[in-house]
């Protein structure tokens, strides 16, 4: 969600002049001022890497990506012994076809190869011939999770983006007709799909946008209350949050304001909002989108301010609103050449150089972001079949330590091969050896909150 201020105020004509009927049913909280700061687990950061900003107004080509730079940058970020950063992936467009879906499966390897995790962001956003083809677009969303799902770093997908947001069909899907039924059908479709391929890893979710006008809002949240029913809430993992305070809206803010804007667009979506869909508080919310941009009338002094309230915000109020994820837009400006500050969002310019902020960012991600997780303790008993002319190698698995309740599913793996996906226990290998006596295997286990933990013994095993 990114826009022109000028648009964004007409826009937001309808917000302003609401009566007090609709503004007075639910506010959640108006400020942090008096907030109690509720313990919770530390959050999974991450940031967009790409720099392409949807917007309003006349387009403007984003500058090319150059991928060596990104992974520097992204390097730098990464805390030292720290969790592995989430990057959100984000315009995944149906209408780019299989063309798109190739570029970003390149992308996605580019990242998960080195230790990164991916979170895909699966838009609607038609053609006019697919738009209202919900059934279209379920099977697009089922073609994605099983491209990407087998990857163990790929641990969400976002199904639609800011489907309440009617105004601006290049950056969200809420322009588009039968947007809602898309966002339902869409994510008890990847979730079916994340299930019946053992995909215990990939968590699925959607995103509201800090705010349309209250009518709108209204009429969302009742129609995902009333047609998604059970299927729908099994299905949903978490519910995204895209905020701008002192950009979208509010449009602006004094000094030190995000920090009252960000803690009322928590509190309404928990408070407000997720209860109209009978969603409640075990259901974690993922701060999708937050970011401040510069540009004309923007400086990266303040933008260096707001970073530090923002982040400082989430980290205050996570155990509050059960906040568990939070990802930053943007790594890079999508052109620092634009005339409009919404193109202007990145830590870095354009040629990568940074701005204040960049430091600022890596200070705070290395101080709030989760730790990683401790590799479980492995032991391992290897046996062969009593029948020996079939070459049966039986591999059990016993894990223990802290993290081993947490284990949803292990990876055996020969070389680049994945010889087995377990996700119950014991999460034993059998393995048919026709003609060579040895295997060369190791485990890796997926967590349930998304983690990978490679399982640090090898074993080389010999059949009999």
């Amino acid at each position: 969600m990114r826009f022109g201020l000028r648009l964004l105020i007409g826009s937001l004509a309808a917000l302003v002049l609401a009566g007090p009927a609709n503004a007075a049913e639910c506010l959640g909280d108006p400020s942090a001022a008096g907030v109690p700061k509720l313990p919770g687990p530390r959050l999974r950061l991450g940031i967009n890497p790409s720099g392409v900003a949807g917007a309003l107004g006349p387009s403007v080509p984003a500058v090319p990506d150059r991928p060596e730079k990104t992974l520097a940058a992204l390097h730098r970020l990464q805390p030292a012994g720290g969790a592995p950063l989430a990057l959100r992936l984000n315009r995944l467009f149906w209408s780019g076809g299989e063309p798109l879906v190739r570029d970003f499966a390149a992308r996605t390897h580019r990242y998960t190869s080195r230790g990164y995790l991916v979170e895909l962001q699966v838009r609607y956003h038609p053609t006019k011939a697919q738009e209202g083809d919900i059934a279209g677009f379920v099977r697009f969303v089922r073609h994605v999770v099983r491209r990407f799902g087998a990857d163990p770093r790929v641990v969400a997908m976002q199904v639609t983006n800011e489907a309440n947001l009617t105004i601006s069909p290049d950056s969200s899907d809420g322009a588009y007709k039968g947007v809602r039924d898309a966002l339902i059908q869409g994510v008890i479709a990847a979730k079916d799909e994340a299930r019946r391929n053992h995909y215990g890893q990939l968590s699925v979710g959607f995103n509201w946008v800090y705010r349309s006008d209250p009518s709108t809002d209204k009429s969302f949240w009742n129609y995902l209350g009333a047609k998604g029913g059970p299927r729908f809430r099994q299905a949903l993992d978490w519910v995204g949050l895209d905020a701008y305070p002192g950009t979208f809206f509010p449009p602006t803010e004094p000094p030190g304001g995000e920090r009252d804007g960000l803690v009322n667009a928590m509190s309404v979506l928990r408070k407000c909002f997720m209860p109209m869909a009978a969603l409640g508080a075990k259901v974690p919310i993922h701060v999708e989108e937050t970011g401040w941009p510069t540009g004309p009338g923007r400086s990266e002094a303040r933008q260096l301010e707001v970073t530090n309230e923002l982040l400082r915000t989430l980290d205050d109020f996570r155990g509050t609103y059960n906040v568990t994820d939070a990802r930053w837009f943007d790594l890079r400006d999508h052109n620092t050449g634009s005339a409009t500050f919404q193109h202007h969002y990145g830590l870095l310019r354009d040629d990568y150089t940074p701005k204040p902020a960049f430091e600022a960012f890596r200070s705070l991600v290395a101080q709030f972001a989760a730790r990683p997780a401790h590799a479980p303790r492995v032991h391992i008993a290897v046996r062969t079949s009593i029948a020996r002319a079939a070459r049966l190698l039986h591999v059990p698995l016993g894990l223990g330590g802290g993290d081993a309740a947490e284990v949803v599913r292990v990876d055996w793996i020969s070389g680049h091969r994945v010889l087995a996906r377990r996700t119950t226990r014991p999460f034993a290998l059998s393995v048919r050896r026709a003609r060579h006596r040895r295997i060369l295997v190791r485990a890796v286990a997926v967590l349930r909150d998304g983690r990978v933990v490679p399982l640090r013994r090898m074993l080389r095993a010999r059949v009999r």
